[in-house]
């Protein structure tokens, strides 16, 4: 969290447009001062000698005409300079706090689930979410839930489908109702001895429940097996997070077989009879298992456990006492707990004591007899074997026991104690729980020892030797272990298949052929295996080992210790390091890890499309997996015509691209199609929903060693202007610096609004580069949050935030902003027109106070109230015609057009509410306030009706502000006039206002005037409502009329706008090569030479 920099600072575009603005308003202003300065100059020039009111100085002297100019350019400045809209600034940020009040407070944005609403972490961007053009998004955690899933693994070439672990996660529903299918396991008990010890999986067919925690601490229920024998179930309360889909596999029955067999074998292995290098079935399953249990990050702790009390003897106060050996003494105490806790759960006393082995006093006992314990120490056997099921005499509670015998044994209830996996990722925590399915249970992991308890009850203790850690180079994480067993020094390793098929050795170095074959046997079905994981939408991972010698660990670690102490280049030296011990690894198997996709997802994808947004999907899963994902959530459509370009060759790389813009180009002409356009299109020019009906839609699938080979060639412009015709584009195997770099091109090079949403750490740079970053609060952590603008729960909720929030967000700031330079410019061309009847002298005909209150009180709320709560167009309406959101897209509200538009009708307005009361008291003989009173109240007047024009919403509240804007105005003006009288010397406002509202005149000006200055701008607008053809006033007509004539009207709306399906003609023209099916889809090897094209 302290080393957490957060979000970069980020301008919206408005914001930058507005500030563009701003200096044309300070230019304007300038020639207006010079205008002045000239003009006093050359009044002063008609003059003979001096003005008759100038006073010389002391001297006589008069100030040159030229110096006089300067001054009345620096009066000028003071008088005009509300030209230059300050003031917006403070009410830009006083809107977007409430429309962010409103944002968080919206219901649709809340997720029940995880009881979290959408958190807004920036509150300078809220309008950029209605202007977005490219969406960048990760997959896991993003598209889909993050829950992993076992679903099926494959070992030593054999396949293990788990298909009754694949119908349970089709149809999830109460566990109690698969009894009879788990009767099917009972034929398949441990051997007899087994009994007699606590496992996972005994002879009744029970399995011991388990629990994983990340903040939550949640009970995992375990199958109906369970509670069909007297299961005492927890009462904390379920979380989503914690299901018993992720946590409770149901295992393959010819796997379960073989892992009998296995840790069999494992009983046989010591440290004079090691395990011989061999590529037995048998072997690898224990080794298949052992490394998911080892090989990760997950900590284990017990929150169920009863506590224990334990007396010091006097022996144990005495000072030799060693602290090794208490430690040690402590580490066998928690064992101990640990092995009683996964004990089998029965509903008495005697039979838990039976089940154990052990003599368990029951109620009706008065004496303690031995009882068998797990025993957490190291054996004197070479120092090697640990945790053997021993025999431990505990004594009822003497002081001349010694340390290690006063120990009272923990009470043994019927509520089965749980164990809380706390893992940094779902993966793992996945694959502990497939181990434990299995019997493999991760027991405790401390920095020095892992603890691995076996099916027939045995804890093996490994010494940790060394963690390489995951990371997104290696994509690949290596635990070096030393066996507890035999006193190898094994590498358990798992990573991406396309990272470990390389490390494997080399079948070339078999000791004869047979054995050759055999590995390349294994090798290539393994691999089949794999790519069908792949179609299936799996998460993939390959698991391999290696067995090293003490001196070449020896050497190894030396050269490790080096490299974390290096000061120079320390991360290139730590992957050297690990690049030396990560080789000639021996393939054990794969798994396959299901990741659903989240609710709404497909849908949010297809509005977003409508909505002229173009999505991006990085991800680091391989091709084939993310592209059945795509396909799954409509990223991709079975009707497109998708690009694979997978090569690592930079001369390669750009024919292929060459070759891939010449055929497309076919597809859709010279021009590009109008999604690349959206920020030079024109306000009403809406291409016909059918100018592309006969052209395919294209996609486009790239891999991270591609992009590797794109932006070390130079190639950037021409992947851009491919993408250019693509609807979708999937990245596969990409890291987090190359998400960063996609995004930075596309802003950069394109001048577009990006938007990226992730959920995890790796995607933080991504999120950091885009205009707009979005964070996910998944199962990751909250690296993606912290460092996001807005952070949301599910995918789904993007939808609402930006086709609704986000237009309205844009439409309500762009229309104020703009309604803002109009305001001012009004108003201050009132004084500069006046400037031409008073010599250019820098006087007012409004008084200062007046002028003051003029934009802090009369015209200060109504903008604020337009820009929190105006809605142009309902929401209903906005996310049934996703279309809408081009508006945004196009800057339809604010562009360079309606600035200059709205300067125009300012100077029109300013010049009408001038001159009519001028000309009406020309040649009168009434003062200066009395003719500047009339046109400070028809500019209010004008000013307020102008902005009533452009409300789209009207609610009491609108209506409150701009009459109490008004009538404060009114009352302000004669209070001041009344009692004021020398708030301004020498000017004198006495009872200026009481006299204008005994004229009849004055009302009369009040009437005409507005109404002359806002006609044309009224006959504009119904000009643009009867014949424009912007979609937003369309919309509009639609969302006035009744509720069953506007969804009739909406569905005619979207039927007209439906693309005309592509003949078979022009598939036949636009397809050459045949395309090949989404469920015969292959990718190409990362050594391709040529895109692969699929439809």
């Amino acid at each position: 969290m302290l080393n957490n920099n957060g979000p970069r600072y980020k301008r919206s575009k408005i914001e930058r447009r507005m500030n563009t603005d701003i200096f044309f308003c300070i230019g304007l202003l300038f020639l207006m001062c010079l205008v002045g300065a000239v003009g006093h100059s050359l009044w002063n020039g008609t003059f003979e000698e001096h003005p008759p009111f100038d006073v010389p100085d002391a001297k006589g002297n008069f100030l040159p005409l030229a110096l006089r100019g300067f001054y009345v350019f620096l009066t000028m400045i003071i008088l005009l300079q509300v030209l230059i809209p300050i003031s917006l600034y403070i009410s830009i940020e006083l809107v977007k706090l409430g429309q962010i009040f409103f944002l968080q407070n919206d219901l649709d944005l809340y997720d029940e689930e995880t009881d979290l609403s959408i958190q807004c972490r920036a509150l300078n961007i809220t309008e950029d979410l209605g202007q977005i053009q490219y969406v960048f998004s990760d997959k896991t955690g993003t598209l889909t839930e993050n829950k992993m899933v076992f679903r099926r693994c494959t070992i030593m070439g054999s396949e293990y489908s788990h298909q009754e672990n694949a119908k349970r996660l089709e149809t999830p529903k109460e566990l109690d109702s698969d009894s009879e299918e788990w009767t099917q396991y009972k034929c398949l008990s441990f051997p007899a001895r087994w009994s007699q010890r606590p496992a996972t999986v005994g002879g009744q067919g029970r399995a011991q429940p388990l629990r994983r925690c990340h903040s939550a601490r949640v009970p995992i229920q375990g199958h109906s097996r369970q509670r069909s024998v007297g299961h005492c179930e927890s009462s904390q309360p379920p979380v989503a997070f914690s299901s018993s889909l992720e946590k409770d596999v149901t295992p393959d029955k010819n796997l379960l077989a073989k892992v009998q067999d296995a840790a069999l074998w494992l009983e046989t292995l010591s440290d004079t009879k090691p395990a011989k290098p061999s590529l037995s079935t048998t072997s690898s399953i224990a080794d298949f298992f052992l490394a998911l249990t080892i090989c990760n990050s997950v900590m284990v702790s017990t929150t169920t456990e009863t506590r224990q009390r334990v007396t010091m003897p006097p022996s144990a106060k005495a000072l030799g006492t060693s602290l090794e050996k208490i430690q040690q003494l402590f580490h066998r105490l928690k064992l101990l707990n640990l092995s009683q806790s996964f004990s089998s759960t029965v509903p008495s006393d005697t039979d838990l004591g039976e089940s154990l082995g052990a003599n368990i006093p029951t109620p009706d006992s008065e004496e303690r007899d031995d009882v068998s314990v797990c025993s957490g120490g190291n054996s004197t056997d070479g120092g090697y074997r640990s945790s053997t099921w021993d025999q431990v005499d505990i004594q009822g509670s003497g002081l001349d026991a010694s340390l290690e015998e006063v120990l009272e044994a923990p009470a043994l209830g019927l509520a089965s104690p749980e164990l809380c996996y706390e893992a940094e990722s779902p993966d793992e925590a996945a694959l502990v729980h497939a181990a434990h399915a299995y019997s493999f249970t991760l027991v405790s992991r401390t920095p020095e020892q892992v603890t691995v308890r076996l099916p027939q009850g045995t804890c093996l203790t490994f010494d940790v030797l060394c963690t390489l850690g995951f990371d997104s180079v290696r994509k690949r994480m290596s635990v070096v272990v030393r066996h507890p067993l035999t006193g190898e020094i094994i590498i358990y390793t798992k990573g991406a298949d396309s990272v470990i098929m390389d490390l494997l050795e080399d079948p070339a170095c078999a000791t004869d052929s047979d054995m050759e074959k055999k590995v390349r046997k294994i090798r290539a079905r393994t691999q089949k295996h794999l790519d069908l994981y792949a179609r299936d939408g799996l998460r993939t991972l390959c698991i391999a080992k290696k067995v090293i010698s003490e001196d070449d660990f020896r050497r190894w670690a030396s050269f490790r210790c080096e490299a974390e102490a290096s000061l120079d280049n320390r991360d290139e030296l730590l992957m050297e390091t690990a690049q030396h011990l990560e080789n000639q690894l021996t393939l054990l198997g794969a798994t396959g890890i299901e990741d659903q996709l989240q609710e709404g997802v497909p849908d949010t994808i297809a509005a977003l499309r409508e909505a002229g947004i173009q999505l991006w999907v990085l991800t680091g899963d391989k091709q084939e997996t993310a592209v059945n994902i795509a396909y799954s959530c409509r990223l991709l459509d079975q009707t497109d015509t998708v690009y694979s370009i997978n090569t690592e060759n930079q001369e390669t790389c750009e024919s292929i691209l060459n070759y891939a813009l010449e055929e497309v180009k076919q597809f859709h002409g010279p021009q590009k199609p109008n999604r690349k356009l959206f920020g030079l299109c024109l306000p009403f020019e809406t291409p016909p929903p059918t100018s592309r009906a006969a052209v395919p839609e294209v996609g486009l699938v790239i891999n991270g060693k591609t992009l590797n080979a794109i932006f070390q060639g130079k190639l950037e412009m021409k992947f851009l202007e491919l993408t250019q015709y693509c609807r979708s584009v999937l990245c596969c195997r990409s890291t987090p610096l190359q998400k960063s770099m996609i995004v930075k091109l596309v802003r950069d090079k394109l001048s577009v609004m990006t938007l990226s949403i992730g959920d995890g750490a790796n995607d933080v740079s991504m999120i950091h580069a885009a205009d707009i970053g979005i964070g996910i609060s998944g199962q990751e952590g909250l690296q993606a949050v912290m460092s996001s603008d807005f952070a949301i729960s599910r995918f789904r909720h993007l939808k609402k935030l930006l086709l609704v929030h986000g237009h309205w967000c844009y439409s309500r700031l762009a229309r104020m902003v703009v309604y803002y330079f109009y305001k001012n410019v009004c108003y201050v061309n009132l004084l500069f027109w006046y400037q031409f009847f008073c010599g250019f002298s820098g006087s007012t005909m409004i008084d200062y106070w007046q002028m003051i209150f003029f934009n802090l009180f009369f015209t200060s709320l109504p903008p604020l109230i337009f820009g929190v709560l105006d809605k142009d167009i309902s929401a209903e309406t906005l996310l049934a015609l996703p279309e809408l959101y081009k508006s945004g897209q196009n800057s339809e509200c604010y562009n360079s057009m309606t600035f200059w538009i709205c300067i125009v009708d300012a100077f029109y307005q300013s010049l009408v509410c001038f001159f009519i009361p001028y000309l009406t008291y020309k040649d009168s003989d009434i003062d200066v306030f009395t003719f500047g009173t009339p046109i400070n109240t028809i500019s209010l007047a004008t000013i307020l009706l102008h902005q009533a024009m452009e409300m789209k919403t009207w609610t009491i509240i609108h209506g409150l502000v701009l009459a109490g804007s008004f009538l404060m105005y009114f009352v302000v003006s004669l209070v001041y006039n009344a009692i004021c009288i020398n708030c301004n010397s020498p000017t004198n406002p006495y009872w200026v206002m009481e006299g204008q509202l005994s004229d009849p005149t004055f009302y009369l000006i009040c009437f005409i005037t507005p109404v002359t200055a806002l006609l044309p701008r009224y006959f504009f607008l119904s000009l643009q409502g009867t014949y424009g053809k912007s979609l937003i006033l369309k919309a509009q007509k639609i969302d006035k009329l009744p509720m069953d004539k506007r969804d009739l009207e909406i569905q005619s709306w979207r039927n007209r706008q439906r693309p005309a399906p592509i003949p078979e003609e022009a598939q036949h023209t636009h397809h050459p090569v045949p395309p090949v099916p989404e469920q015969d889809f292959r990718a190409n090897s990362p050594k391709s030479s040529s895109p692969s094209k699929y439809k």
